[in-house]
């Protein structure tokens, strides 16, 4: 199976979730280790080097809000793809969960086939990133605008100089807007290429990362022009004070 070997760290205080989550991704090749303790969380990762988190926001003593900050602070799990499944289905839940770091927000009740296609698409995304110096469409192994310099080959941003710790999706992001500067990117087109989503899905998805993008990059934030209702731009010309 094309997913053998890519290793999924599921963690939910609810045994049942958990059993199911496991369930249908063994099914489909995966490696699965679960956890219903969140405490535990983050030395299994050190053990285990999942290529995937999933894990659930409301579990007592420590919630997936911090745990997922917790992961985002540590320099051997920060890149991780980190998926939050959760029952908190209102929207300033799921731009709190994104913008706290984690790459998608899948709510309860799922669908379980909804929730492996989305897995899938993530590690594509993921692999694609750690073993493509320079992605299909890209002519430069660095693109530059003012004091945004991004290398593709080494995988890294820098902002004047300084390194700017970007998220695998972040740095996609960011590299497909400077790769098609001065043209504009919808949302849709962005879920497609960013997520590798075919599906309709909260757009609000896309806004969430780039508001956690522009912050990052501070002055320079200002190149990524919004177009209301539309999308994306990336700008031609450097933008005015």
């Amino acid at each position: 199976m094309a997913d053998t070997g890519k290793k999924i760290l599921i963690i939910d205080d609810e045994p049942d979730v958990t059993d199911l989550v496991a369930y249908n991704l063994k099914a489909k090749g995966f490696a699965v280790k679960t956890l219903n303790n969140p405490n535990a969380a983050i030395g299994a990762a050190h053990t285990f080097k999942p290529d995937l988190v999933i894990l659930d926001v409301m579990m007592p003593d420590l919630g997936g809000i911090r745990l997922c900050r917790m992961f985002r602070a540590d320099p051997a799990l920060k890149n991780i793809p980190l998926v939050f499944l959760t029952a908190k289905a209102e929207e300033h839940d799921r731009v709190q969960g994104l913008e706290t770091g984690a790459d998608d927000y899948i709510c309860k009740p799922f669908s379980t086939k909804e929730l492996v296609l989305r897995v899938q698409a993530l590690l594509r995304r993921a692999a694609s990133g750690e073993t493509t110096a320079t992605p299909p469409g890209a002519s430069e192994k660095q693109l530059r605008a003012g004091g945004i310099l991004l290398d593709n080959e080494r995988h890294s941003v820098t902002v004047a100089g300084a390194p700017v710790d970007l998220t695998a999706t972040e740095f996609r992001l960011l590299q497909l807007l400077m790769e098609r500067r001065g043209r504009v990117q919808t949302r849709e087109h962005l879920l497609l290429n960013v997520w590798n989503y075919e599906t309709e899905i909260e757009t609000r998805t896309v806004d969430t990362h780039v508001r956690r993008l522009r912050e990052k990059l501070g002055a320079e934030a200002a190149w990524i022009e919004t177009l209301r209702g539309v999308g994306y731009r990336f700008a031609e010309h450097a933008p005015r004070d």
